[in-house]
């Protein structure tokens, strides 16, 4: 999993994957679910993410450490 946010835009998009998305569906205002073909999820875009979340706060836990590798 990653997370991307631009500044600019002031959208974070979390990939869930890298199978890339073939459709999309906001399930509310400014937040959308993209799905692969085979209807798995693979992304959410969080558009206006600074007013829906401390974005400059991330908190990790309960991840198998071991197995993460830096970007």
């Amino acid at each position: 999993m990653r997370l991307s946010y631009d500044a600019a835009t002031d959208s974070l998009y979390i990939h869930l994957t890298d199978i890339p998305a073939v459709d999309s569906d906001e399930v509310v205002e400014g937040v959308v679910l993209d799905y692969a073909d085979d209807g798995a999820l693979v992304g959410i875009d969080v558009q206006h993410a600074s007013t829906k979340a401390d974005i400059h706060h991330l908190a990790v836990s309960h991840l198998p450490l071991s197995e993460l590798k830096a970007a």
